[in-house]
């Protein structure tokens, strides 16, 4: 049975099952809009879930079907009156950001509803996202005069292209679930009524494969080409001692399933 521990920052909820947790964004009445407040505490939420023993896997999702609108308008409205403000405002967002994506197990975006702004920000973010036919996502900015932090606009390049980041962005049209994944934005799409057991079920897969193998793969990518090396290098070395190869080479002799 799920169980929930008090993140002490409003908007965000946590659920813990076994090997995976469940991030909620939880402000259904505005369609679960990010405050200030919830990108100031997200980093803070994140490193107590990854230091839960046991978790392999994060879930990041909104509450009652929706996943997140994006920024608070009526409060990015009062941010925007003082130049300063602004800039302390897209420096917590992006730390939000950067916080989620070095994340140190598999992430995945869960996606019913909007996804749009800020909310798509954070799917992109994730390691992986899986959405609802009835999705939509985009990446507003353009229709607000906000110029778009440098960070996420390049994590978005990186995952679609530099053209379909700028179609997103120049247009700040919303896309459905079907056209995102087209755009390698999406990598599953499912009817809405199966998207959460389907996540859940893949999220249990991730918490059987290696740590070992997962944590190398995000220490590559998380970088330029140039750095994936270096970074993977530790992780390279830690294998030839570390169980976790023994462990599958056994189980795949055995026939079983590895228990890393």
């Amino acid at each position: 049975m799920a169980e929930e521990f008090d993140t002490g920052v409003a908007g965000l909820r946590v659920e813990l099952d076994g090997p995976v947790a469940t991030l909620v964004l939880d402000r259904p009445e505005r369609r679960n809009a990010m405050t200030l407040a919830m990108w100031r505490g997200l980093p803070g939420v994140l490193d107590r879930i990854a230091a839960r023993p046991g978790v392999r896997v994060l879930l990041v999702t909104g509450a009652q079907q929706t996943f997140c609108a994006g920024a608070d308008i009526a409060e990015l409205s009062e941010v925007y009156a003082d130049p300063v403000r602004a800039d302390a405002y897209h420096a917590e967002n992006v730390a939000a950001e950067e916080a989620l994506a070095a994340f140190p197990h598999p992430t995945v975006a869960v996606v019913h509803g909007a996804c749009v702004g800020g909310g798509c920000q954070l799917a992109v973010a994730c390691d992986l996202r899986f959405a609802a036919y009835d999705a939509r996502f985009g990446i507003t900015p353009a229709k607000l005069g906000v110029v778009y932090p440098a960070v996420p606009t390049v994590r978005l390049a990186r995952l679609v292209g530099p053209a379909r980041a700028k179609y997103l962005l120049f247009s700040g049209e919303l896309v459905s679930a079907e056209r995102a994944e087209r755009f390698g934005l999406v990598d599953e799409v499912l009817p809405a009524s199966e998207l959460d057991q389907r996540a859940r079920e893949f999220a249990a897969l991730l918490a059987k494969r290696s740590p070992q193998t997962i944590g190398a793969v995000k220490a590559a990518l998380a970088g330029g080409p140039e750095e994936a090396a270096a970074a993977v290098a530790p992780w390279e070395r830690r294998s030839r001692e570390a169980p976790d190869v023994r462990e599958g080479l056994s189980a795949f002799l055995e026939r079983r399933e590895p228990r890393f």
